[in-house]
C-alpha cells in the first residue's frame, strides 16, 4: 500500500478509538448503562466490561480504521497517518545521514461524489413530513440543492448536501428513511456541512445544530409558532466546530450564533465548550453567543413533534418514536 506500510495499517487498527473519540470528538459519547453509545450513530456501542466496539446495524465489531473509513469516509493513507502519527518506523531508522528538505507527503483524498439521485423522491419527502417538516421547507430544500432521496446498499436514505459560496455541493451525509443509518459521503468536507440559508439576504445571525433535522425542525417551529426571526440554520453533522468556524471564517459578518444543541449532558457540555471557544478566539469575540437547548424533548425535531401533537402527553410519545424511528 503506497503512503503507508502493513505494521502501521495494523497500528492504526489497534488504536484506541474510545480515547481518539474522548481526544478528537469530544461529547459525541454518551453514558448508556454502563457502555457508551455514539450520538450520531447509536448502534454503535463501546462494551466497557470487554473493552471493545460492537455495531449493531452490522453485526459486527468495529476498530479505530474501520470507524475513520467506513464512517468518517477517510481514505486509508489518511485514517492510518491520523491514528498513527504519520510515523513510518522504516524511514525514522534512516536518519545518519542529514537530508534536503524532506517532501511531505499529502494526505490521500478520496475524491467527491454526490450519490445518485432517485427520480421520485416520494419516501424522503414522507418521512420528513412524519418529522413534522413542513411541505414549504422541504420543497425548498430540493429546490435549492439540499435535500434529495438515493438509495446506499437497497435502502431508500435522504441526502442533506452542503455547498461552498460559489455553489458547488462539497459535503453531504445520509439519513436512513427505513433504518437508522447516519453516515457521511465519501470525501465529504465537513466544512461545508448542510446549511439552510435564510429567507432574506443580508442576515447577521446564525442558529447552530447538531443534525440536519433539528435545523429544518427549527424552521418548522418558526413557521408554526409565528416569530419573526431571519437567520443561517448550520448543522455541524455532529459535535465538532469546523463547519462553524469555517462559516464565520467565510461570513465575517455574523453577529449573533445561538446553540441549538441536544438537551442531554453530552449536549450541553458540547455547547459550552463551543462558546469558550469562540470567546477565547480573537477572530470571533465580537459575536455575541447564546445557548439555548429546547425545553421539551431531547432535540428540536423532538419539540416541534411534541408541539404538533399538542393534547398529548410528550413523553409517552417521544417512548413511541423511540421505538419507530432512530433519532
Amino acid at each position: 500500500m503506497p503512503g503507508v506500510t502493513k505494521e502501521q495499517i495494523q497500528e492504526a487498527r489497534e488504536a484506541d478509538l474510545f480515547r481518539y473519540l474522548q481526544f478528537h470528538e469530544p461529547g459525541v459519547l454518551k453514558k448508556d448503562g454502563p457502555n457508551y453509545r455514539h450520538k450520531e450513530h447509536d448502534s454503535l456501542v463501546y462494551v466497557t466490561g470487554k473493552g471493545y466496539w460492537y455495531w449493531n446495524s452490522r453485526g459486527r465489531s468495529i476498530n479505530a480504521l474501520d470507524y475513520l473509513v467506513e464512517i468518517r469516509g477517510y481514505g486509508l493513507v489518511d485514517a492510518v497517518n491520523t491514528l498513527t502519527g504519520g510515523r513510518d518506523r522504516q524511514t525514522e531508522s534512516r536518519r545518519s545521514a542529514p537530508a534536503k528538505s524532506p517532501v511531505q507527503r499529502e494526505p490521500e483524498k478520496r475524491p467527491f461524489s454526490l450519490p445518485w439521485a432517485k427520480r421520485c423522491a416520494t419516501f424522503a419527502v414522507s418521512y420528513l413530513q412524519r418529522r413534522g417538516i413542513s411541505s414549504r421547507i422541504i420543497s425548498r430544500c430540493f429546490r435549492l440543492g439540499l435535500l434529495y432521496e438515493a438509495r446506499h446498499r437497497d435502502e431508500a436514505v435522504c441526502v442533506f448536501v452542503g455547498k461552498d459560496d460559489g455553489g458547488k455541493a462539497r459535503f453531504a451525509c445520509m439519513r436512513g428513511i427505513g433504518t437508522s443509518l447516519k453516515k457521511d459521503v465519501a470525501g465529504s468536507d465537513k466544512k461545508f456541512s448542510f446549511c439552510y440559508p435564510p429567507d432574506s439576504p443580508g442576515s447577521r445571525q446564525l442558529a447552530v445544530f447538531e443534525a440536519p433535522i433539528d435545523a429544518l425542525s427549527h424552521a418548522a417551529l418558526q413557521e408554526l409558532e409565528g416569530w419573526k426571526w431571519n437567520g443561517w440554520r448550520l448543522s455541524l453533522g455532529g459535535t465538532s466546530h469546523v463547519a462553524l468556524t469555517a462559516f464565520l471564517e467565510r461570513h465575517p459578518e455574523i453577529r449573533r450564533v445561538t446553540l441549538y444543541m441536544d438537551n442531554d449532558p453530552a449536549g450541553l457540555v458540547n455547547a459550552r465548550k463551543i462558546r469558550d471557544m469562540l470567546k477565547q478566539d480573537r477572530r470571533f469575540r465580537h459575536i455575541r453567543v447564546g445557548v439555548n437547548p429546547p425545553r421539551t424533548g431531547k432535540d428540536y425535531n423532538e419539540k416541534l413533534l411534541c408541539l404538533r401533537e399538542q393534547g398529548t402527553d410528550c413523553q409517552q410519545q417521544s417512548r413511541h418514536r423511540q421505538a419507530a424511528i432512530s433519532i
